[in-house]
């Protein structure tokens, strides 16, 4: 039997489990069947608790697909919350895929330093670009023409302004854009609409785990994106499907994205 407990962020859930003790990682087969919403546990990805020789701990996450992750912000934060709620400890450097991330606890929510946003298309990656910025070029996909902007925040995104976000079919134009050949390590993508000054409407396809409810490095990578397409100030609030994120772009070039994360239930499971 393995203990776990089940965390949310702004609507992505996440299956949390401390392997500091065995230092074990399910196989794929076992991620897929815990987040299976029919016959398992049911959540966006998996992330495990492990011991860390150049950090306080380490978080590896995997998607719904069983898939490795390099980071995500609203896992980031659930992890936090997971080890530190409840306690005097309210700061933690997390070693991720991503680099080492200072996490702290403020209140009910938690904050993140994300670090600073990657532009080189070569490094986030985007094919085709060099070490140039892809800031509003132009992509077919599925015989339509958008304009994305990529960013990286440890893991790729590619976000597209539209003046509709309700209107885009996520579940039909999502797949396309993971896989585009553009993409050559697939991407998650944001469609996203301006509502009001330094206010974002954000939807979002994640690689390897599809629709979801949230996605805190998509919130920072749009925030990004908003700011270079000189459409928001450095400073915004990104509106999800399951809440809201605080995300400021800071004169240290660091990203801090702020949010609430909160545990759903507890449990233990036996394959």
């Amino acid at each position: 039997m393995k203990k776990f407990e089940k965390w949310q962020g702004c609507g992505n859930d996440f299956v949390i489990i401390d392997s500091r003790v065995d230092d074990e990682i399910d196989d794929v087969q076992k991620i897929s069947q815990i987040c299976d919403r029919h016959f398992g546990v049911g959540a966006d990805g998996v992330i495990y608790v492990l011991p860390s020789k150049i950090a306080d701990v380490r978080m590896r996450i995997f998607n719904a697909d069983g898939s490795e992750a390099e980071m995500c912000g609203n896992g980031i934060r659930c992890f936090t919350k997971f080890l530190l709620d409840g306690k005097a400890k309210k700061k933690l450097k997390v070693e991720t895929g991503a680099g080492i991330l200072t996490v702290k606890i403020i209140g009910e929510n938690v904050t993140v330093d994300m670090g600073e946003p990657i532009l080189s298309a070569k490094k986030i990656p985007v094919a085709g670009y060099g070490e140039e910025k892809v800031i509003g070029e132009e992509i077919e996909v599925d015989g339509k023409i958008f304009k994305m902007t990529c960013v990286s925040m440890g893991n790729p995104h590619c976000v597209v302004f539209v003046d509709d976000a309700e209107k885009i079919e996520l579940e039909k134009i999502g797949p396309r854009f993971e896989v585009h050949e553009k993409f050559p390590k697939h991407t998650n993508t944001e469609f996203v609409q301006v509502v009001g000054k330094n206010i974002l409407r954000m939807r979002v396809w994640e690689r390897g785990s599809g629709i979801t409810l949230a996605c805190g490095t998509g919130a920072c990578a749009t925030a990004v994106a908003a700011n270079l397409n000189n459409l928001a100030e450095k400073s915004v609030e990104v509106k999800l499907d399951g809440g809201s994120l605080k995300i400021d772009w800071q004169n240290d070039n660091h990203i801090y994205m702020t949010g609430a994360a909160e545990k759903v239930f507890s449990g233990q499971f036996d394959f």
